[in-house]
């Protein structure tokens, strides 16, 4: 589904959503909230981060509009509702979805959750926007861990439609098909990651890809910008279409994967062998990689942003387009 085109399904009336921790993770999630109509409130520790908060997310909500203006009233309702909260209890005390959005720390996100746990006597579902964390271990100090797991977006996450949905064993699994639903009322993709692993999928797939990525540039193979180039309209190109698997599957015709591996896989197990395996990124290589991308795109980082997103919202209609005629 697209990220955009949200106005023809169905969705809940009203979800209350309190987001916790206001970086661009937390904002993004309110934006994407705020265009469905959903009344928001954001809650940060830091008080300047609090206060600069909103104003993104009503220039990001808005955003979406540019995008797709069938979006316009939902997201003037949303705006409408969004609210900051002068505590933790204001913040979460009414609402039935509570989506940390704090650091990427293990302790911090349990003494959150902790706190959250003291004050969210209404809420549903309390999930985590962790990239690579166990939910067991976020939620190891909550009474009511059956109402926790990790909810995990790519950046920005009003517009990516994948999710990451996490649960431990102790999540209910039927709060688990409310969130997937609750999921997919935004135009999200929800996949359910069975077993956590650092880096969960999407995170562990984009590490490995950059990885080679770094290399190719790093041993003077190619350029920034022609590395990118290559990536973005070749192999991404066709995983926005396929993904992997499906896109090898798919590589020998009637045949099949198998076929397709008789024929290739020596030539596949010659590229693993040669392929990056390093760990760390020393010094010297990191201070080389950042001298390479800063001489590559010296251009406004806001404008190429927004180039991103209408790049990015042009593809989601064009694939779901595609969808509705097949």
């Amino acid at each position: 589904m697209s990220a955009v085109d949200r106005t023809s399904r169905a969705m809940p009336s009203h979800i209350r959503v309190a987001v916790v921790g206001c970086g661009a993770i937390g904002r993004g999630w309110a934006a994407l909230c705020v265009g469905a109509g959903w009344p928001v409130v954001l809650y940060d520790a830091d008080a300047r981060t609090l206060t600069e908060a909103p104003g993104e997310v009503e220039e990001r909500a808005r955003a979406l509009v540019s995008l797709d203006r069938a979006l316009a009233p939902s997201v003037e309702l949303g705006l409408e509702q969004l609210s900051v909260g002068r505590s933790l209890l204001h913040a979460c005390g009414e609402a039935e979805w509570i989506i940390e959005a704090a650091r990427e720390d293990l302790g911090t996100k349990q003494k959150l959750f902790e706190a959250i746990e003291e004050v969210a006597t209404k809420a549903r579902a309390v999930t985590s926007s962790a990239s690579g964390m166990d939910p067991k271990d976020i939620a190891a100090r909550c009474l009511r861990q059956h109402r926790c797991l990790v909810v995990h977006p790519l950046n920005p996450p009003e517009i990516i439609p994948l999710v990451e949905v996490v649960p431990s064993p102790q999540t209910d699994g039927a709060l688990l098909e409310v969130v997937k639903g609750w999921l997919r009322a935004l135009g999200r993709v929800p996949v359910v990651i069975k077993k956590p692993v650092p880096g969960y999928v999407a995170g562990r797939l984009a590490a490995a890809v950059w990885r080679e990525a770094i290399e190719l540039v790093l041993e003077g193979v190619v350029d920034v910008a022609d590395l990118d180039r290559a990536a973005s309209v070749g192999p991404a190109l066709g995983w926005a279409a396929a993904g992997p698997h499906l896109t090898y599957h798919l590589g020998a015709g009637d045949r099949g994967v198998e076929a397709f591996l008789q024929h290739l896989l020596h030539t596949f197990e010659n590229v693993w062998q040669d392929l990056a395996s390093w760990s760390r990124l020393d010094p010297e290589r990191r201070r080389r990689l950042i001298r390479a991308i800063e001489r590559a795109y010296d251009e406004q980082v806001n404008e190429m942003r927004q180039t991103r997103d209408r790049r990015l919202a042009a593809i989601l209609r064009a694939l779901e387009h595609a969808k509705r005629e097949e």
